[in-house]
């Protein structure tokens, strides 16, 4: 039988630290977005892949990669690099492109002087 881990205390802090630190909870959910658009970036690239039926191994050869690699893109909790993620969607036939969000404006950030 399968260990049950306890997050309850991790759950209370975290819930604790979002209500009461703006910085810790605008950070929160900047780095939540980012990890959102990587998946549906992922998940789109294997779904491309499965439906050209291409294994992993296929892919990973087409562009020079070791099969771990390509299987950790898809699997694992990953960062990609994003000349893998280029690559991955050149060798199934698509493109990667960044489309502004309608409903979110860019932060400025103030500019550095300059001596």
């Amino acid at each position: 039988m399968a260990r049950v881990l306890d997050t309850t205390y991790h759950d209370r802090r975290l819930a604790q630290r979002l209500g009461n630190d703006p910085e810790f909870r605008a950070e929160f959910e900047r780095q939540r977005r980012e990890i959102a658009q990587i998946d549906t970036v992922v998940r789109q690239l294997d779904e491309l892949r499965r439906g050209a039926g291409i294994s992993k191994a296929e892919l990973a050869r087409a562009i020079g990669k070791e099969p771990s690699t390509i299987r950790r893109f898809f699997t694992a909790e990953v960062n990609p690099e994003l000349k893998t993620v280029a690559a991955v969607a050149d060798a199934l036939g698509a493109k990667v492109e960044v489309v502004a969000s309608k409903n979110r404006r860019p932060k400025r950030t103030p500019r550095a002087a300059t001596a």
